[in-house]
C-alpha cells in the first residue's frame, strides 16, 4: 500500500494579505502582512507595499512603487511610478500625483518620469494635487484642495493654490504655535524648536 502522506496534497499557504475579488494584483508585486486591498483596484508588477497599509477602492497602484508599513491610501487615487510613500503616511480621497511635468498625448515621455517622495507621516488631504519632482517633509500636512508646486518641509502646514506655508503641524496633527523658536503641542506635549526649519526635540 502506498505511503498515505506522500499521495495528500498540500493546501495552499494562506495570504498573509486580504485582497477584495474584484481587485487584481499581478505577478511580481510584493504586499505585507496585514495590508487589505479593497473593491476595483489594480497593484501592478514590481510595486512593493508594506505591511498593515489600507488600500481603499478604486485605487491605482503602478510599477516599481514603493509603499511604507501602515500607509492609508483612500479612494479613487493613482500612485504612479516614480513615487515613494514612506511609513505612515495618509492619502486622502480623490487627492492626485505627477510623473510628468509636460505631457502631451501623441509624445511618449516614459524616459522623463519624475520622482516624488512623501516622507514619514505626512497627511495629504482630499483633492490635493501634487506636481512630481518634490519632496514632501515628514509629518507635513496638505490641507484638501491644494496644488503642491514646490518641496515642502518638514511638520509644514501647506494650503491653497498654489500651496502656501501657512504654519507647523505636530506628530499628533495639532497646529503648533510658537513662542519664540519653540512649541509645545496643546494635545500630546510634544517640543519643538524653529530654526531653518522645524524638529522635534
Amino acid at each position: 500500500m502506498a505511503n498515505r502522506s506522500k499521495l495528500t496534497k498540500k493546501k495552499p499557504k494562506a495570504k498573509s494579505y486580504f485582497v477584495h475579488e474584484s481587485s487584481f494584483v499581478d505577478d511580481g508585486a510584493r504586499i505585507g502582512k496585514g495590508t487589505k486591498i479593497w473593491h476595483f483596484s489594480h497593484i501592478c508588477s514590481g510595486a512593493k507595499i508594506g505591511k498593515n497599509c489600507r488600500i481603499g477602492q478604486n485605487i491605482y497602484i503602478g510599477p516599481n512603487v514603493l509603499i511604507g508599513n501602515n500607509v492609508k491610501i483612500q479612494n479613487n487615487v493613482s500612485v504612479y511610478e516614480g513615487i515613494i510613500l514612506e511609513d505612515d503616511v495618509f492619502c486622502g480621497p480623490s487627492m492626485v500625483f505627477t510623473n510628468v511635468i509636460n505631457p502631451r498625448s501623441a509624445i511618449s515621455r516614459k524616459d522623463e518620469f519624475k520622482k516624488t517622495l512623501v516622507k514619514r507621516g505626512s497627511t495629504i488631504g482630499a483633492n490635493v494635487t501634487i506636481v512630481c519632482g518634490h519632496a514632501i517633509g515628514k509629518y507635513a500636512f496638505l490641507g484638501a484642495g491644494t496644488v503642491v508646486t514646490k518641496d515642502v518641509p518638514d511638520y509644514g502646514l501647506i494650503i491653497g493654490v498654489p500651496g502656501k506655508l501657512v504654519g507647523y503641524m505636530c506628530e499628533c496633527a495639532v497646529r503648533l504655535k510658537f513662542k519664540g523658536p519653540l512649541a509645545l503641542c496643546e494635545a500630546c506635549g510634544k517640543k519643538y524648536f524653529k530654526k531653518d526649519g522645524v524638529r522635534r526635540i
